[in-house]
């Protein structure tokens, strides 16, 4: 089988986008950005979103997928992978390599297993009977939908997750959710070379501290501040997670000093890494073939390392 693109996944603070910004200058192409909350207009500093890691050697990769909405919008699963369809589809029509570089191991997931995803009418008479049940009898009614077995079970422990969960289960076992899959266009043929890249633990967890420290330095707290003042509820930033919650946690005066929040902030963040690890893995047990990068080495040589993988699997057309 000969690749058409090339993608790039890995946890947080691993050095993801300086490789990927390498690869595709180094194979003509252009970076989609496979990130969650870099998706968000205004996430800037705490999403880790700095355009100008996209200059190399005075030369401006071009990268897609950022800042493409506003928080005034949830972007979803759904959304990225019609975007990415969209955008990969632009892209070899040009003749260019998509080069896609990212931690959210369900958008990534989501564009190399294509899952089946459509998007879900929001059901008013569904709700007003289910706003009648306990959270118990919720979780019985989500159960007995997914046939006994969830993929996350902590789907049951909160009422909204719970209703949403039913809604959309609801939808997708419906002659409506069929006949809107007919009408679908053709997916893009996707042929990914999937490369991996990772770091020794404790290496990881030092470089999520020096990152979350310079982050700080650089006005996250000032950032998430003028995000509320524009007029993002607490509520919604604490959604974002992580950097987004804390500090919202933070300015909302739920921590005794910043270095509270910033030390839990960052174990918070390490787990998050350890999950991203243990979602990869995942893929891997469903037949994912990940191509991982050597553990340590520069980045120089950790590009180089890709670059002989690519050429030994071939990538092109």
């Amino acid at each position: 089988m000969m690749y058409n693109c090339v993608v790039l996944l890995g946890p947080t603070a691993v050095g993801k986008t300086a490789i990927g910004v390498r690869l595709a200058a180094a194979l003509g192409g252009e970076i989609i950005s496979a990130d969650s909350r870099q998706v968000y207009k205004g996430l800037d500093i705490g999403s880790g979103k700095d355009l100008a890691d996209y200059v190399l050697d005075g030369k401006q990769i071009p990268n897609h997928l950022i800042d493409v909405s506003d928080l005034s919008q949830e972007y979803s699963v759904f959304l990225y992978q019609k975007d990415f369809y969209k955008t990969f589809s632009e892209l070899k029509a040009r003749g260019v390599l998509p080069v896609v570089v990212g931690g959210s191991g369900m958008y990534v997931d989501a564009v190399v297993r294509g899952y089946d995803l459509v998007p879900v009418p929001e059901n008013k008479g569904l709700r007003a009977e289910l706003a009648k049940k306990s959270l118990e009898e919720l979780g019985k009614i989500l159960l007995d939908l997914k046939g006994g077995s969830l993929h996350v079970p902590r789907d049951l422990l909160e009422r909204e997750r719970v209703v949403k969960a039913i809604e959309i289960e609801t939808f997708v076992q419906s002659p409506q959710c069929e006949a809107f899959k007919k009408s679908l266009p053709p997916r893009p043929d996707i042929r990914p070379l999937i490369l991996g890249t990772t770091l020794p633990r404790e290496l990881l967890r030092a470089n999520i501290a020096r990152r979350l420290d310079q982050r700080l330095e650089e006005g996250m707290v000032e950032e998430v501040q003028g995000l509320h003042e524009e007029g993002a509820s607490w509520e919604r930033l604490e959604k974002l997670g992580l950097e987004y919650r804390f500090v919202s946690e933070f300015l909302q005066g739920k921590y005794s000093s910043q270095k509270e929040m910033r030390d839990l902030l960052c174990t918070a963040i390490c787990q998050f890494a350890k999950r991203q690890e243990t979602w990869f893995r995942g893929m891997e047990k469903k037949g994912v073939k990940i191509n991982w990068l050597p553990l340590e080495g520069s980045v120089e040589e950790k590009v180089k390392a890709a670059m002989e993988i690519i050429a030994a699997c071939g990538v092109g057309d």
